[in-house]
């Protein structure tokens, strides 16, 4: 998890995210393992190995046809930091096991560099790179931020009643015509509109056969964000969140609240007017200089196409010499189908270091008044309306 949000512009690059909640993650695509350490968890959190299955399962491939064949059974193992069921505040660690990786499939790629990879960025910087389902710079990784989540999600729910959820907002030119969020949980895609689902069955099995790939537009929001979150200047909770998504694997694009849709509306429409009865609009998405409102928190992140195909692309190899490089093996033609669940994930890990943060500096400052409800409740661009 390549992220440092402390505001040190001197401090060197981390697999580490978070200052007081802080998770470390590790371990490579097709490696033994991977895993991950979360020092300064709070005691007394209920977890067991099983309680991770769900979203593990939510946010895994092999699952449908719509995604890689991969299948890993992404059993946690807890190796420190729980005792009898409950965190004890001592550093928690977390392992998976990789059980379902076949390196041979990168053999023939092994010396050429994919075009919209990491592998020339990674040699260039490291000179030498893991070919290997692209090693460290893989979406594997995710899977320890999703597994580290659903601790940062029960303290989160349990301590302030904040409820973390998201759904698939766009995939290519389609987006969804109704929003139910009952139906997100229920189809493949994370859609929330159940009557559309077959249209995206039909969608993607073309484009899988075509053999190209395309981008998608993921939507998460968090609910019960009480007022206060979030530091002035270096820590706003927008930066943090913005800089969270962007270390997510092929993110180009974060908004928050409105985004770049805010560049065509005029100040009488963007500004959140306020009544006795709350908030008239949420058009900053629940933050305001930096500090949470208790609105609803609402990101939107963009997701490039996969870069892995079976089509021939013109590239490099390590010589120099020009290459078709074709991708052999099992990837996603979306990569946007099952990253919400990683979004989630990183959301809910900035609120949670946030939380932490604001209780050791202002823990002592409680409840001011006025305290302004939170009223409207809208969702960012590619969504469709309050759910």
């Amino acid at each position: 998890m390549q992220s440092r949000t402390d505001g040190d512009p001197g401090a060197p690059p981390l697999n580490t995210f978070g200052q007081l909640f802080r998770v470390t993650t590790f371990g490579e695509s097709h490696g033994p393992a991977i895993g991950c350490v979360i020092d300064g968890c709070p005691p007394g959190i209920a977890i067991a190995a099983e309680d991770f299955s769900a979203d593990l399962a939510r946010r895994a491939t092999g699952r449908t046809r719509h995604t890689s064949a991969r299948h890993e059974s992404d059993t946690v193992e807890i190796l420190s930091g729980v005792y009898q069921g409950s965190t004890t505040g001592t550093p928690v660690a977390l392992l998976v096991r990789n059980t379902d990786a076949r390196s041979k499939d990168y053999d023939r790629i092994a010396r050429q560099f994919r075009p919209g990879h990491a592998d020339y960025t990674y040699w260039q910087k490291y000179g030498v790179r893991d070919p290997r389902g692209g090693g460290r710079s893989s979406a594997r990784e995710t899977t320890m931020r999703v597994a580290a989540a659903v601790i940062a999600k029960r303290w989160l729910r349990e301590r302030h009643g904040v409820v973390v959820r998201g759904h698939l907002a766009q995939i290519g030119g389609i987006v969804p015509s109704a929003h139910d969020w009952s139906a997100v949980e229920d189809n493949p895609f994370f859609w929330p509109d159940a009557a559309q689902v077959p249209e995206l069955e039909t969608y993607m099995d073309a484009l899988r056969k075509s053999g190209d790939s395309v981008g998608a537009r993921v939507n998460v929001v968090a609910d019960g964000v009480p007022p206060g979150w979030g530091e002035p200047v270096y820590g706003k909770l927008d930066a943090e969140l913005a800089a969270a998504m962007m270390s997510i694997n092929a993110v180009k694009g974060v908004e928050i609240g409105d985004g770049f849709a805010s560049v065509a509306q005029r100040g009488t429409v963007h500004r959140d007017e306020m009544s006795a009865d709350g908030f008239l609009s949420n058009h900053a998405g629940g933050i305001l200089g930096g500090i949470s409102t208790g609105q609803r928190i609402v990101a939107s992140v963009a997701f490039k196409p996969t870069s892995s195909l079976r089509l021939p692309g013109r590239g490099l190899d390590i010589d120099g010499d020009a290459v078709d490089v074709v991708t052999t093996g099992r990837h996603d033609p979306c990569v946007g189908i099952r990253a919400t669940p990683i979004c989630e994930a990183m959301l809910a890990l900035v609120l949670m270091d946030q939380a932490l943060r604001h209780r050791a500096q202002c823990g002592d400052v409680g409840e001011v008044a006025p305290r302004i409800p939170a009223g409207v409740q809208t969702e960012s661009p590619g969504g469709a309306g309050d759910g």
